[in-house]
């Protein structure tokens, strides 16, 4: 039976919203965070932006050392020969997920007439397809494990030549196809269908990327998945985590999951990867809103401080008696339940400042050890490093993740011009 599975890409397209992003020791804990929590996939970075190489490299050996396992690392480029020579020469990276425009107005409004569609004998000028196909192929040469094809603009593409590049890109071997809903202008039924119509076609998994610019991503994203699984194919959603991207953002990780596992239609139909464990939401979604310092919304899908929230005395009553009467899941299965410890007394915070005694009583307390002086002294100099890298206090896991993997953590933090 084909199943759904979900491909976060919140350090890609979340970390692209305006005004914020990630250091890459965040972009990291959120890959650690990603795979406890059974995610398929991270779209983890851009392989051809340089300031990305030694974050992604090291990241790249974690996965090799099993810390990144069994989530798959997969790398952004746009759909030409150049970007992926360049990602091959800059990065280890084995997956891919090749993106160009296919719609009328994109391929107009971007290229400004230098890109057509299609192949004409009356011009010589490079096409889509051809663009797409030979980016492909060139990654197929260079021993890419799985590529993905993103047809930018899908929604506003016209079915023909939609239908017509993806079967294009399965043809040259491409693994899934995916379904950009770039500006978050189709409406929930419009995916179903359109999805459904590029599945039963050609045949091929299809990953939903849909934006929220009219407050639908996750309902489009579903729809889409269910029209790919009617079509007898696997799907994808792509999600960012607390619905971070662009504009108005993304399809929120914690929605879409819940959304698959709970609502009434699809609760019983088992289509989401079983591998995925709700209990790792509470953590993914604080540490990523600490992490963007954008806090998390009050009404915020699970996750929202009043999600469990109770007031009014009809309402309050009910879930005394019986929390089934108002609340649709369980706290305990997001990992929510445990209190807020807020120091309000002494504090020693580890930062760019600290000195040995400081930064020795910061890790008592998380239990490290240190096997002598020289060693302490090493990570201390790490975690200087790593608040001028993150112009925050940082986190236990952090802390912890710097202690245990300090090679890793010295490569994620080089950024070098």
């Amino acid at each position: 039976m084909a199943k759904i599975h979900i491909i976060d890409v919140t350090n890609r397209d979340g970390v692209q919203t305006a005004k914020l992003g990630l250091a890459k020791l965040q972009k990291t804990m959120i890959n650690i965070y990603l795979n406890e929590m059974g995610v398929y996939q991270s779209e983890f970075g851009f392989p051809v932006t340089h300031h990305e190489t030694s974050y992604l490299n090291a990241n790249l050996e974690l996965a090799e050392m099993g810390v990144l396992k069994p989530i798959i690392l997969s790398g952004w480029c746009r759909a030409t020969v150049g970007d992926v020579e360049e990602s091959f020469r800059l990065t280890e990276v084995k997956h891919l997920n090749i993106s160009i425009s296919t719609s009328e107005q994109m391929t107009h409004g971007k290229f400004q007439g230098r890109v057509v569609r299609r192949p004409s004998e009356s011009s010589s000028k490079p096409n889509i397809i051809e663009m797409m196909t030979g980016a492909i192929d060139r990654a197929k040469e260079l021993g890419v494990i799985t590529i993905g094809v993103n047809a930018e603009d899908a929604s506003r593409t016209d079915m023909d030549y939609l239908i017509e590049f993806c079967v294009a890109a399965k043809e040259h071997g491409a693994d899934r196809i995916r379904y950009c809903d770039t500006l978050g202008y189709d409406d929930p039924f419009a995916t179903y269908e359109r999805v459904g119509k590029v599945a039963q076609a050609v045949k091929i998994p299809v990953e939903l990327h849909c934006h929220n610019d009219l407050g639908m991503a996750v309902a489009c994203s579903v729809f889409g998945a269910k029209g790919t699984i009617d079509a007898g194919c696997d799907a994808y959603i792509n999600t960012t985590v607390n619905g971070m991207g662009e504009r108005t953002g993304n399809c929120d990780l914690v929605s879409v999951i819940l959304a698959l596992r709970k609502s009434s239609g699809l609760a019983k139909k088992n289509l989401l990867d079983k591998r995925i464990d709700l209990r790792k939401s509470w953590q993914i979604a604080k540490y990523a809103s600490y992490a963007f310092g954008v806090p998390i919304p009050i009404n915020q899908v699970a996750v929202g401080d009043n999600a469990f929230a109770h007031s009014s005395g009809i309402h309050a009553d009910g879930a005394l008696k019986d929390r089934r009467n108002y609340e649709l899941y369980d706290f305990e299965d997001l990992g929510r339940g445990e209190p807020d410890i807020v120091e309000t007394g002494r504090q020693i915070v580890a930062g760019e400042y600290s000195g040995i005694k400081g930064f020795r009583n910061v890790y008592d307390k998380l239990e490290v050890e240190f096997k002598d002086d020289a060693e302490a002294k090493s990570i201390l100099e790490l975690v200087r490093f790593a608040n001028v890298h993150t112009q925050k206090p940082l986190t236990e896991g952090e802390l912890k993740f710097i202690a245990k993997y300090p090679e890793q953590a010295r490569k994620i933090l080089s950024v070098i011009p």
